[in-house]
């Protein structure tokens, strides 16, 4: 898909001012997509750390906090420039997903006595809301925003039938960097009709420091006693099943890597770490959900949810291979992990799972906090 610049050349001195502290220039996101602009906008704190959102996507493109010396480091995976995203749509690098995050079998389901044929994209299954999802690279996706301070208010409409979901979707996402050096994201809807809604950020985060680097060494901690296993396609088995005695019991601290080759029949079938836990927090915000650190940064990453599960995605869909992101570096397998806030996969064929329904005059909300801290 052609991206039609709208920048002009810079003075050295503009392109000074108008460079984030991560190194992005703004002016590589300011273009036109099927005449719709994108850009980047910018979020500081009182504490100098910063957070880069494009409207292409609603796409969170790069954190910016101290590690352990003091040092800033990019924490999230992401590209230099807008053309990379659209060249790569397939690539979830930060984006906002919907109207369904994750997988629902078949890509059907029944609301009401009708049922809903949906894309499917990923082993006859349908993920991340279909092949485009509300991150992909038509229009309705490029988000129109409105900055209020430190807070970054992305709106779109989802019109009914898109990606074949029913009901209109009206859709608000903030993005807020608070002052304890925490991306805050917050998810409101409603709809004109019964429809499901499962909203996530899909960032990739590496707390290391060291660009290109694996993040198996990363230590993970996720509060939960039961996860969702699933089949060999990667959808719930139905069942809700102990950690106890599993690879999967990540209740304390462990290294990525540490486990995640065992030939633990769920481990096998996501090759590696990714799948849904359910977490033990009651969906209090107030309450650590899960946590990643990096001992060579100290950098570490807190979650924070009112949602019933969180996805953990260690990268092992990346390539050998590697994919070129921000600054040239290769991104390597497993260089990088997800903490995807949600409720659990397939619910809408799920009955006894909790329900992501919808209806009008009813509001969705949820919340995400990635709350980063430094661990001396």
């Amino acid at each position: 898909m052609a991206v039609m610049a709208m920048c002009v050349l810079l003075s050295c001195t503009e392109k000074k001012e108008e460079a984030t502290l991560s190194g992005l220039m703004k002016s590589n996101f300011v273009s036109e997509v099927q005449g719709k602009p994108t850009a980047l906008y910018v979020l500081k704190n009182q504490n100098g750390a910063e957070a880069c959102v494009t409207n292409w996507g609603g796409r969170l493109v790069s954190v910016m906090v101290p590690d352990k010396n003091g040092k800033m480091t990019d924490v999230v995976l992401g590209y230099d420039n807008i053309q990379q995203y659209v060249d790569n749509p397939n690539n979830n690098y930060g984006g906002l997903i919907g109207r369904y995050g994750n997988r629902i079998a078949n890509g059907k389901f029944t609301l009401d006595g009708v049922e809903y044929q949906l894309p499917q994209n990923n082993n006859g299954h349908c993920l991340h809301g279909g092949p485009q999802g509300y991150h992909g690279t038509f229009p309705r996706k490029i988000y129109d925003v409105k900055m209020f301070g430190d807070t970054l208010l992305m709106e779109t409409e989802s019109p009914a039938g898109e990606d074949g979901f029913p009901g209109n979707l009206n859709l608000k996402v903030t993005y807020t960097l608070t002052n304890d050096n925490a991306v805050d994201i917050k998810y409101e809807a409603t709809t004109d009709k019964p429809t499901v809604v499962n909203l996530t950020n899909h960032s990739y985060f590496n707390l290391s420091g060291v660009p290109g680097s694996q993040i198996l060494d990363h230590s993970i901690m996720i509060a939960a006693d039961t996860y969702v296993p699933v089949d060999e396609t990667l959808i719930p088995t139905g069942t809700l099943d102990p950690v106890e005695g599993t690879p999967m019991d990540l209740r304390t601290a462990v290294a990525v890597g540490a486990h995640i080759d065992d030939p633990f029949d769920q481990l096998v079938r996501g090759k590696g770490y990714d799948h849904n836990w359910v977490l033990n927090n009651n969906c209090d915000i107030n309450v650590l959900a899960a946590k990643a650190v990096s001992a060579k940064s100290g950098i570490g990453l807190e979650v924070y949810t009112n949602e019933p599960g969180i996805q953990f995605y260690a990268g092992n869909a990346m390539t050998k291979d590697g994919d070129k992101g921000k600054l040239g570096v290769i991104y390597p397998h497993r260089g990088a992990l997800c903490l995807e806030t949600q409720h659990y996969p397939d619910s809408p064929n799920q009955p006894s799972f909790p329900s992501v329904v919808l209806r009008p005059g009813e509001k969705y909300f949820s919340e995400c906090i990635y709350k980063f801290t430094v661990e001396k």
